[in-house]
């Protein structure tokens, strides 16, 4: 750690915010596939670690600085000038200003307050440090950057936010907490595939020559990359599905398992256990927690643990 990489993580941060979380990670995977790419065809990568998941692009620097500067600004109540929202609506100026801090896809840019940068700046460095201690002092056996901005998002719901860890639930009937039905069957359905085609794809590479060590450094990454950039279309208003958490689980479990079947099984738990985390942190809430990230950190260490 040096004072440099502190402040390049305060950028990134900052940068994030401006940009919006959202397109900040769909940042993270374009640079990320070139990374890995890069790595998976020559063995060398000095791209994904250092730029793609280092103190300016990393997940846990810039997504978690968009993740934190959302939830302020919706605090705040700042106007924004425009910019994307869910579902496909455009947000604009209003009198009432921004009020869902858990939307990450507009950019902040639009409330021209360098207050809320600021604080994605300070999110960007809390990011950085955060996961400095889980990989380098506490060495822990799980992805650190995903562990991170599961972190980074529990503290901006208790600091900025209001609604507490689970939301405030006002419907009329019982809360549900996993997919039932035709969901379900929907999510298993979406696991297997993403899982079959992630393990084949690894398994490809390994018959065309790609070695064990450079597949278990670079394949995860890359297929995490691949899903990370299709989130593209929703930011621009599609109802495509989130990916990079069953994908890079599946890779994990098949690199170091050696076993597809391994990594399939995986996917679909990961795409469940995805489900899980949406219903019970990340609805009813006025901040963003990362479903995807506390699936991915979750499964990791299993992963680490069982087979690393």
């Amino acid at each position: 750690m040096s004072v440099l990489s502190i402040l390049a993580a305060f950028g990134g941060g900052a940068f994030g915010a401006s940009l919006g979380a959202l397109p900040a990670f769909i940042m993270t995977g374009v640079i990320a596939i070139i990374g890995t790419a890069i790595g998976l065809g020559s063995g060398v990568d000095v791209i994904t670690g250092n730029v793609a998941f280092g103190p300016l692009f990393g997940p846990h620097v810039a997504f978690a600085g968009g993740v934190a500067a959302a939830a302020y600004a919706a605090r705040k109540n700042n106007t924004l000038a425009g910019g994307n929202l869910g579902g496909g609506d455009v947000a604009v100026a209003t009198p009432q200003g921004i009020t869902n801090g858990a939307d990450i896809l507009y950019s902040l840019n639009g409330t021209g307050d360098a207050s809320v940068i600021l604080v994605g700046g300070l999110f960007g460095v809390i990011g950085f440090l955060i996961n400095y201690l889980y990989a380098n002092i506490l060495v822990l056996p799980t992805d650190t950057v995903a562990m991170t901005v599961a972190t980074s998002g529990l503290i901006v719901r208790f600091a900025i936010g209001k609604t507490g860890l689970t939301g405030k639930y006002e419907g009329n009937t019982s809360r549900e907490y996993l997919p039932k039905g035709n969901s379900l069957i929907y999510i298993i359905v979406l696991g297997l595939v993403v899982g079959m085609a992630v393990c084949y794809t690894g398994a490809l590479l390994e018959s065309l020559g790609v070695s064990k060590e450079v597949l278990q450094g670079s394949f995860p990454g890359f297929v995490f990359a691949i899903s990370a950039v299709s989130l593209i279309f929703a930011q621009i208003g599609f109802t495509s599905p989130t990916t990079h958490h069953i994908s890079i689980t599946a890779a994990y479990a098949f690199v170091y398992s050696g076993n597809p079947i391994i990594g399939v099984v995986v996917a679909i738990i990961a795409a469940i256990l995805g489900e899980f985390f949406v219903k019970t942190v990340n609805s009813y809430c006025d901040s963003h927690i990362d479903p995807p990230a506390c699936t991915i950190f979750l499964l990791s260490f299993i992963i680490f643990i069982v087979f690393k």
